[in-house]
């Protein structure tokens, strides 16, 4: 069976680049560990932990459309969300929210964004002035690359 015919079309480009994927994976992975907490007191800040893992796929994603140097600046918007949530992920273990284990995984999965992100902005910094398109080709073709 022919399977390009089941392949459902994909009209944003961002949604091709393996760097969204991967933050969706942890504001998903983010939500899922914090659903399972029973008990927690402090609502604010998981609140505060799942809406910064949410905005590192939403800055890659608004960022797509603009231009190069914009595309960058969200890249990077989407790095410091990275760090933030290293941070929050310390005070999640600190404060008994997550175990050593989901600590590790979360720390893990933020040090590979942080590089993914890095070689795609170093990336975008090496293309053409206004195209981005070798930059998306690059990333996409790295998919199977392990950082």
């Amino acid at each position: 069976m022919n399977t390009q015919f089941n392949k459902i079309p994909i009209f944003f480009r961002f949604e091709d680049l393996r760097i969204y994927n991967k933050a969706l994976d942890y504001a998903i992975w983010m939500q899922h560990n914090f659903n399972d907490i029973q008990n927690i007191k402090n609502d604010s800040f998981i609140n505060r932990f799942n809406s910064i893992a949410r905005q590192i796929p939403i800055h890659i994603a608004e960022g797509s459309a603009f231009s190069k140097v914009q595309f960058i600046e969200q890249l990077k918007y989407a790095k410091s969300a990275v760090r933030e949530c290293l941070v929050l992920t310390t005070i999640a273990e600190k404060c008994s929210y997550f175990s050593k284990n989901q600590e590790a995984d979360s720390r893990n999965q933020l040090m590979e964004m942080t590089k993914m992100l890095g070689a795609l902005i170093t990336s975008l910094q090496k293309t053409g002035e206004n195209n981005h398109e070798s930059a998306y080709e690059e990333e996409t073709t790295l998919h199977n690359k392990s950082w």
